[in-house]
């Protein structure tokens, strides 16, 4: 397959320490974390295996280049001088990603226009024609950085964010980010051992990663095209190779995962991406209405939601979290609840004490993974009301 060669995969914060055991349990090498980045080594088939698989990770970068430059004169010159030509053809389209930091450089925009003019005029010069800039879609995208004097190039080997799973068609008000449900699922222990259920569950992004999970599917099986498609190296063969032994590995989950809304509309949305995602099979979806039901499996359910925050819904959101947790307590026995909600005011409406909460971001909102254990037994039940008043 070739050598080994250092990559960098993005994620969101408080998600590093998944992504570098997704990476580990892949077979990387030389794994470290950072913020809001994983750093770890491997060939061009694991590139391609990191980009099919990962759950966790927003982008894989194959960095390419550093060098430093003081000035503007010596960030045209040195670009102008870098062998573009052995990552792209004059015929394909491009476009930079750049981000600045420090006193040297101050303009993202700035920087990454005089690396477009940098590469065209390399290309002008050497073959007369130049190749053009595509911000949508290019056939190979370039990301630069800049820390005061340090320059580092890399190509981006995912083209679209990879939590554009391919799935998703239709979307509710507040769609949840499917790497960020991923990590949701990985951070509250999910690995189909149990019943699953969201009650609340919009679009349905957390069922369906929830069963892609429990059924060992890769993450973006389901996604049209990767950007190392474009790349002069791609090997076709051995990424069907690499594909065909991920299916390999799927298997039945053993237990019932369901996605249930009040509204009709968001069940409509939640069954349509469902069969995009080819998970009929493994997802039940209902319409029903969480304050008003009751569990319906005998042992163990995991719980994961993400509600309502007021941000875009409004509503009384105190009195929706103090009838959530009212019914989990009431309606739910031997459950693991694990609510994901910026609204921390609503959060202590709940009635119950979480035993964890964990940082995260939706989006720019600062919010809590707040997980709150709902025990068989009403001696157990009553215990966990008195501590938590």
């Amino acid at each position: 397959m070739g050598h080994n060669f250092e990559m960098l995969a993005k994620t969101f914060f408080g998600m590093e320490a998944l992504l570098a055991d997704e990476l580990k349990a892949l077979g990387a090498q030389e794994v470290r974390t950072g913020t809001r980045l994983v750093r770890f080594k491997g060939d061009i088939g694991f590139m391609y295996k990191a980009n099919l698989c990962l759950r966790t990770a927003l982008k894989i970068l194959k960095p390419i280049h550093t060098h430093r430059v003081a000035n503007e004169k010596e960030f045209y010159d040195h670009l102008y001088h870098f062998p573009w030509e052995n990552y792209m053809d004059v015929d394909q389209t491009f476009a930079f990603d750049a981000v600045v930091l420090g006193d040297r450089f101050r303009h993202s925009l700035y920087v990454s226009q005089r690396a477009k003019d940098a590469l065209v005029d390399r290309f002008r010069k050497r073959v007369g024609k130049r190749p053009s800039v595509d911000l949508d879609r290019p056939d190979i995208r370039f990301h630069l950085h800049i820390h005061e004097d340090r320059l580092s190039l890399a190509l981006d080997s995912s083209g679209a964010s990879l939590h554009k799973r391919g799935y998703r068609s239709a979307t509710n008000i507040a769609p949840l980010n499917e790497v960020l449900a991923a990590g949701v699922l990985l951070l509250s222990g999910w690995e189909g051992q149990s019943h699953f259920l969201d009650p609340m569950c919009g679009s349905g992004t957390l069922a369906i990663e929830a069963a892609m999970i429990a059924a060992k599917i890769p993450a973006n099986i389901n996604r049209s095209e990767f950007a190392f498609e474009k790349w002069p190296d791609w090997d076709a063969d051995l990424f069907q190779k690499i594909f065909d032994a991920q299916l390999d590995r799927t298997i039945t989950p053993e237990f019932s995962i369901r996605a249930t809304d009040k509204a009709p509309s968001a069940v409509y949305k939640a069954q349509d991406n469902i069969k995009n995602a080819h998970l009929e099979e493994f997802i039940e979806v209902d319409r029903v209405n969480f304050f008003h039901s009751n569990k319906i499996q005998e042992g163990p359910l995991h719980m994961v939601c993400n509600p309502p925050y007021g941000e875009r819904l409004t509503g009384d959101m105190e009195e929706l979290y103090k009838s959530f947790g009212d019914t989990l307590k009431q309606s739910y026995p031997n459950t693991q609840a694990w609510i994901l909600s910026s609204n921390r005011d609503a959060l202590k409406s709940f009635g119950l004490r979480p035993q964890r909460r964990i940082k995260l971001y939706n989006g720019k909102l600062e919010a809590r993974l707040a997980y709150f254990p709902i025990y068989e037994g009403s001696k157990k039940q009553s215990k966990t009301t008195t501590d938590a008043s």
